[in-house]
């Protein structure tokens, strides 16, 4: 080529490269279309009934509350296990976890149990976006094993700050401006109830009958692998890896994570917090409430910085509880439902929002029945444009009902088993079986439509009914595995 063509083509370039970009500004390339950005933010141990969307009038969450105000509420919504760890199984492979074996809670040394963990096998979310291009990060509780194989790192997370057990601490034991109450088996001599320090900052519980879980042991906070001493407030620190992570990847789709395990106990608050709720006088009850408000403003925080990164239009923005809140020990409600944490009553179910203000319009969503299995369904359709098939998730994509281009669909089979417990629901039928301790395990059959609370078993008048529901149960029943591990095995 001439030189003189050679010039000629050069200008061109730089010419093209100076062009006036869409947002009318001189020497910027015009913005291509990107795709969405997905933030999945988990609660743990989150009551149905305490956020002010769900009713609460008691704590304030005005932050949470906007993302339903602003999207989507949906008051049929369900988690595929009552437990921490089995539920988040579901969640981020997309598939009942049962399929794969994994039904139990691994708690403290069970953690690092080797054959406890998300297996390598399971496509994860986290790897279906990052496959797409997608900058892929992970702040808070993983609690899908604790040892190397099944690191954060090693399943679809570009990047992770958190800790690999079920619950942690949320401040340093010298900590100051810090309330704690504990569990304990026994207080000290001539206490009946709870003990409290001379200045407040401690205050023991016998209510439960144990001690509090040794949360910290071998189970320090990191970074991408690496242990960090952390002094801030837990739920701040992830809030500002959060807001870190938003603002380092900007320029590309991201998909973040942020699990925070708030408010799993302990019970920790900050005194300012504590303080606010004043109007509450159990002590108990305003250390969950300064959890839960701390929560809702970090929660407020990523807003405010996806938005200050004029990125909220075209960001999902998935809000969910891994499963209901436990009463007795965090004194969460789950009203109007009957059951907490630990049972498949509908009191484990939980509230679920989205909000996306590009695609999806503000609604309250009533009935129709979804599984947090759906949302990696949602997460892959609205990231890629892909539509996953039913041998790679058990989800459904829920963009083309909500943005109206759909019909709702038809009614489908919801299925649970959870040890000796078991549920099935189809439409507005649910049958469960959840024998108490030493009983028999019947099955019972309720009408949600007109019973929510699960009041009235209907199981000798609709037999039938109860039949084929069983029946639908034991189609699912046969495609799963037996667990691949047992506490104490």
């Amino acid at each position: 080529m001439p030189a003189e063509s050679r010039v000629a083509l050069l200008l061109i370039v730089l010419w093209c490269s100076c062009a006036v970009g869409d947002d009318g500004e001189v020497g910027r390339p015009p913005r291509r279309p990107r795709s969405p950005n997905v933030v999945l933010l988990i609660a743990d141990d989150l009551g149905y009934g305490e956020l002010g969307c769900q009713g609460n009038v008691e704590i304030p969450t005005p932050h949470i509350d906007s993302i339903a105000a602003a999207g989507v509420r949906f008051t049929n919504a369900y988690v595929t296990a009552p437990y921490c760890s089995a539920s988040r199984a579901g969640l981020f492979s997309g598939r009942y976890q049962t399929r794969f074996g994994y039904e139990f809670n691994p708690i403290g040394q069970h953690n690092e149990d080797p054959r406890v963990g998300l297996p390598a096998a399971e496509v994860t979310l986290a790897e279906r976006l990052r496959e797409a291009g997608f900058a892929t990060g992970l702040v808070g509780k993983w609690h899908l094993g604790g040892t190397a194989a099944y690191h954060p790192l090693r399943h679809g997370f570009d990047e992770f700050f958190g800790f690999l057990h079920e619950g942690h601490s949320y401040a340093p034991i010298d900590a100051r401006e810090i309330t704690t109450m504990l569990r304990r088996r026994r207080l000290p001599p001539g206490c009946v109830g709870r003990w409290m320090s001379g200045d407040g900052s401690l205050v023991l519980t016998d209510h439960m009958g144990h001690d509090e879980p040794a949360y910290d042991a071998n189970n320090p906070i990191e970074r991408n692998g690496q242990p960090v001493e952390e002094r801030d407030y837990l739920t701040d620190a992830f809030t500002r890896e959060a807001v870190d992570f938003i603002g380092r990847h900007r320029e590309r789709p991201f998909f973040l994570c942020v699990a925070y395990n708030a408010v799993h106990s302990p019970l920790q608050a900050r005194d300012a917090d504590v303080e606010v709720l004043d109007g509450i006088t159990d002590i108990h009850r305003r250390l969950f409430a300064a959890m839960l408000l701390r929560l809702d403003s970090s929660v407020g925080a990523i807003l405010d910085e996806l938005r200050d990164q004029d990125l909220r239009d075209e960001t999902l923005v998935m809000f969910i509880s891994d499963n209901g809140g436990p009463t007795r020990e965090l004194t969460s409600s789950n009203y109007p439902l009957r059951g907490e944490k630990g049972s498949l009553s509908r009191g484990d179910s939980r509230p679920c929002l989205l909000q996306w203000p590009a695609r999806l319009p503000a609604a309250r969503v009533e009935h129709l029945p979804i599984i947090s299995l759906d949302l990696y369904a949602t997460a892959v359709s609205a990231a890629t444009g892909r539509h996953l098939d039913a041998a790679r998730t058990d989800g459904i994509d829920l963009l083309p009902f909500l943005s109206g281009a759909a019909p709702q669909p038809p009614p489908r089979t919801l299925f649970w088993r959870d040890r000796q417990q078991a549920a099935v629901r189809v439409g507005e039928w649910k049958a469960i079986r959840a024998p108490s301790r030493g009983e028999a395990a019947e099955w019972e059959l309720y009408h949600l439509a007109d019973d929510p609370g699960e009041s009235r078993n209907l199981a000798e008048s609709e037999s039938d009914r109860l039949m084929e529901l069983l029946r639908q149960y034991g189609s699912y029943q046969e495609q799963m595995r037996e667990p691949l591990w047992r506490p104490g095995s």
